[in-house]
This record gives C-alpha cells, structure tokens and sequence, in this order.
C-alpha cells in the first residue's frame, strides 16, 4: 500500500526546481553585470569592461533555458500569471539591451536596464514560478503572439526610458560644463537618442499589433468593441504615451530630442503607475 504513489510527482517537483535553479543562476550573473557596471560608472572609467557583457550573456543564456524548461514542463509559454510575465518581460528588456551593445558606446544603458531586469527576475522568484491554471477566454496561439507583442512593446519602452533618462543626465552635465564621470561613461546625445528611437520603432509596432489582435479576437467572438480588462486599459495608456512621444520625435522644433526624452521619462513613470493601480484590482489571472 505504501508503495503506491503519483508517478509523475517527483519528475514535475524536479524540472521545477531545475526551472527555478536556473533563474536564481541567472538572477547572479545579472546582479554581477550590475555591479560591473556600477563600479566601472563608479570609478571614472570611460568604457564597460568585456566583463559586465559576457555576464550578460551568460545570465540570457540561463534564463532562456528556464523559459524553455517552464514551457516543455508546463505545456504553456510563460506569458500568463505574475511571476511567469515579470520573468518573460525582464528577458525581453535584457534580450533587447543585449542586442544593442553589439554598438561598444551603447553598452552603458545597461546601467539602467541590467539592475531592473534584475528586480524583475527577483520578484518572480520571490512570488514563485508556476504556470497560470486558470481557464483563459482568449486562449491558443494567437494568444500567444497577442501577449507576447505586448511584452515587446513593453520592453521596446524600457529601453526608451533607459536611453531618455540617460540623455537628460548627460545634457545636464554638457549644459553645466562638467566633465566628469557621468560625461565620460554615458555614451553620446546622438547615440542615446537613437537607441530611444530604436526602442521606440520597435515597440510601437509591436504593442500595435498586440492590441489589433486582442480586439480583432473581442470583435470575432464577443461581437463588440467594448474592452474593460484593466491589461487592456494598461496596454492602450502605453500605446498613448508612445504615440505622443513619436509625435514629439516627428515635431520641427528646436531641443525635439530632449523633448522626446522627458516625455519618454514620465510616460514610462506613468506606465508603471498605471499598472501598480490596476494591479490593485486583479489578484490574479491573465494581467501582468
């Protein structure tokens, strides 16, 4: 009698381990790129060592092999609930940065993006991985590319914030005429406002895309425009502040760059103050 068991059990209980051993891996090596950074912004250095990029890379490489394990495991991507989300936006943000330091000037913007993918990663620890188990409305593949076009608007956004909050930095350090250290490790104007511009050309787009498909589907079977989803209300809010930030962009006035970074700077504050509210009134689910 006592040696019958679920069979399936033990092999579950360990591949999600595994799945959170990889994530507390990676969560190290973020926290390692960040203290790379750090001490390098720190010590007056004018570059970021090979260093802070390769642990930035290796911690990517981990946290996609946990992404990987939670799908095969769970049989669902990690999109839905809060934990899996936080853990599937903080790679997206990295994903992106990472992306970006194949230009050396870009690579201090990880200042920003490294230490906040890592309060992401550690959230989701904290609140702990595991898939949603909750019956979705809008379900199946077209879900998938829905939610997942979101998480890159989202994240095309961040690495705006990161670009725009360092230009205002650096032009007040150009403006006062100090060149110290903040002027010799943040890149360029020209080059943060053309990473902000990237993050925003691809993420527009994206989170475009993200909301059609949503109301396309609401449209399909709901037979209605009418969306009341607080995720839904929260992804109209940020395609708003990235319409008005690309309007600013496309304006013919003098300063349109520092313009766009403030802007992009309290719309991004704006966006997380949104969501924190909202995330007030959902306990769970499908929200972020």
């Amino acid at each position: 009698m006592n040696s019958i068991r679920a069979p399936h059990t033990a092999p579950v209980s360990l591949w999600g381990m595994m799945v959170t051993i990889l994530l507390a891996i990676a969560l190290v090596l973020y926290l390692g790129a960040s203290g790379t950074l750090a001490a390098s912004f720190a010590g007056g250095r004018a570059t970021v060592p090979r260093l802070g990029a390769a642990l930035t890379g290796g911690a990517l490489a981990f946290h996609a092999a946990a992404l990987a394990v939670f799908t095969v495991l769970h049989a669902e991507l990690p999109l839905v609930g809060l934990a899996p989300s936080l853990s599937t936006l903080a790679f997206l943000i990295t994903l992106f940065f990472f992306a970006t330091t194949l230009a050396r000037e870009s690579r201090p913007v990880g200042l920003v993006l490294v230490p906040l993918t890592s309060l992401l990663l550690a959230i989701a620890l904290i609140v702990g991985m595991s898939p949603s188990g909750e019956p979705l409305a809008f379900s199946g593949v077209w879900f998938s590319f829905h939610v997942l076009l979101a998480f890159i608007g989202y994240a095309g956004l961040t690495v705006a914030f990161a670009a725009g909050l360092l230009y205002l930095l650096q032009f007040r350090e150009l403006k006062g005429k100090r060149l110290g250290r903040v002027f010799r490790f943040f890149p360029s104007l020209p080059a943060l406002d053309t990473i902000g511009r990237l993050g925003l050309l691809v993420g527009f787009p994206a989170l475009s895309a993200a909301l059609l498909l949503g109301w396309a589907w609401t449209v399909r079977f709901r037979n209605t425009f009418a969306v009341s989803e607080p995720e839904v209300i929260w992804g109209v809010l940020t395609w708003l502040i990235y319409a008005i930030v690309l309007a600013i962009r496309f304006m013919n006035k003098p300063n349109t760059e520092r313009r766009a970074a403030f802007v992009t700077v309290i719309g991004f504050a704006f966006v997380v103050a949104s969501y924190l509210l909202l995330r007030l009134f959902i306990p769970g689910g499908a929200f972020l």
